[in-house]
């Protein structure tokens, strides 16, 4: 099968939706002080339909099989990321930060994420094409992360106090922190303290620092570790579907960008949704077999079991649906405590 390449006619549509996009996102919320479920939903809908305009500029412009792989990648890291939001929530609750400036929050997050997955991508394919076996490596961290989800699936868990995170505290030590929460601003200026000093003399801070950092930046810290750690484990996921560094970063660009409003709908469904992470958890242990398969293929030669970008695709879309569906269908047991 021949490479896809970087063609640049899709990289320039590529970059030019994510481009204009993101700007329609930002200039639809910038005065916005309440995130609606109705809101996010429709954004969710428009993240999704652009998503799916891209698989079919794939499908006319190259061939299906490409299309395929990026759409499969697209399903996959979605899934994946689902796990990741839940965090999210914890976070934000340990920091006590509410709706509009999570979104604010997020939004900075995503930039970051956009950064972080460019890297990730990039050492990720380069190194599976440079050497097939690290494809081990790879199944061995997406079947750890399967099994890590497995094992603390059914309990219920105490909620992490994510304002001790390793990242909060690093950033506490480089700069002088304002403990409270000052509008939506990640950093607020001496002169500002002050003033507030002078209605509450409980605040005391720093004599010698210029600038204060607000709960709202260490709180962005701790999205950015968590979605490091998270691209950690997903990259290798979505490599094992194709090992094309344009429709991975495509197929996972496209997945994350709708992840703030898939935050505000997944808030107001996550305990209906009861038996989506099984799904998520059995599609780890697929494509951990799926990745164990592609470098036994390279490394030693093995030919008794390929896996089709199409069956990948059937594979990932049939779970997560099925996930999805026993959510509805039996949600009682799901629930008892």
């Amino acid at each position: 099968m021949a490479h896809f390449g970087f063609p640049i006619e899709t990289i320039i549509i590529f970059f030019a939706a994510i481009g204009l996009s993101v700007f329609m996102d930002l200039f639809a919320h910038r005065k916005t002080t309440e995130i609606t479920v109705r809101d996010a939903s429709l954004w969710s809908v428009f993240w999704i339909g652009l998503a799916l305009t891209f698989y079919g500029y794939l499908w006319i412009r190259f061939d299906k099989q490409w299309a395929d792989l990026y759409l499969a990648g697209v399903a996959l890291e979605k899934s994946l990321s689902v796990d990741n939001l839940i965090v999210f929530m914890a976070i934000f609750a340990s920091f006590g930060i509410k709706n509009a400036l999570q979104h604010r929050i997020l939004y900075w997050g995503i930039i970051g994420a956009l950064i972080f997955r460019a890297v990730f991508v990039a050492a990720g394919t380069g190194l599976f094409l440079l050497a097939p076996w690290v494809g081990f490596i790879f199944a061995a961290i997406v079947a750890w992360s399967g099994w890590k989800m497995l094992k603390s699936g059914g309990d219920d868990e105490e909620i992490i106090d994510y304002s001790e995170h390793w990242s909060v505290r690093m950033t506490e030590k480089i700069m002088p922190i304002f403990p409270r929460l000052h509008a939506e601003r990640f950093f607020v200026t001496r002169a500002i303290v002050q003033d507030l000093a002078k209605s509450d003399p409980t605040i005391k801070m720093a004599k010698d620092a210029a600038v204060f950092a607000t709960p709202a930046f260490l709180c962005l810290m701790a999205i950015e570790s968590s979605d490091v750690m998270f691209a950690f484990d997903s990259v290798p996921a979505v490599i094992a579907v194709t090992q094309e560094p344009l429709l991975v970063y495509a197929a996972m660009i496209f997945a994350v960008l709708g992840l703030r409003s898939l935050y505000f709908v997944l808030a107001a469904m996550t305990k209906y949704l009861v038996h989506l992470e099984k799904a998520v958890i059995a599609l780890l242990f697929f494509i951990a077999f799926k990745l164990t398969m592609q470098s036994g293929e390279h490394v030693f030669g093995w030919d008794f079991l390929h896996i089709s970008p199409n069956v990948s695709l059937l594979v990932v879309l049939g779970t997560l649906a099925s996930g999805v569906i026993a959510s509805f269908i039996w949600p009682a047991s799901a629930r008892e405590e």
